[in-house]
């Protein structure tokens, strides 16, 4: 991600847009070879997660990769929704998110503090970021991405159909 092109995240409303205040983000563009390898892995887990949540899952919408600096965040939103702007987010089944490095109080290198993923559907319940982690859970789920304190935090997300 260190070497790819960097562009400020949107967020998916009515329109697509620009949104400081809801979301403080990149979109990196990865290598060619680095995005297939990701998404032949993605695949070979799709069969994994439509078992655990007993549904049927046909595809994927496609790998993204999302960089938080410090002062970072996503305030609070679902990722499956009708909009005109996006019609595939009526697609989306499952979200995923996978964790690039390590949440830590006091972060080292390549390490960052703050950051959590937190779902906030009935009992509210914040993920500690730690490398190789990968997350599912029902995209239609609200959710968030508490601000980065320290460092840069780096993640994969796609959404399941």
């Amino acid at each position: 991600m260190d070497r790819g092109a960097s562009e400020p995240a949107e967020i998916l409303s009515s329109e697509i847009t620009l949104d400081r205040q809801a979301r403080r983000a990149e979109i990196i563009t990865v290598d060619p070879e680095t995005l297939d390898a990701i998404e032949t892995a993605l695949d070979g887990y799709r069969e994994m997660v439509a078992s655990f949540f007993s549904i049927p899952l046909t595809g994927r919408e496609g790998a993204s990769f999302v960089r938080y600096r410090a002062g970072g965040f996503y305030r609070s939103h679902r990722d499956a929704g009708t909009l005109e702007s996006w019609p595939a987010a009526a697609r989306r089944q499952i979200s995923i998110v996978v964790f690039l490095n390590n949440c830590r109080e006091r972060p080292g290198p390549g390490e960052f503090g703050g950051g959590q993923l937190r779902l906030l559907e009935d009992v509210p319940h914040d993920i500690v970021p730690r490398e190789g982690l990968l997350v599912a859970f029902p995209a239609a789920t609200m959710h968030e991405v508490a601000p980065v304190d320290a460092g840069t935090r780096d993640v994969i997300v796609d959404w399941y159909y």
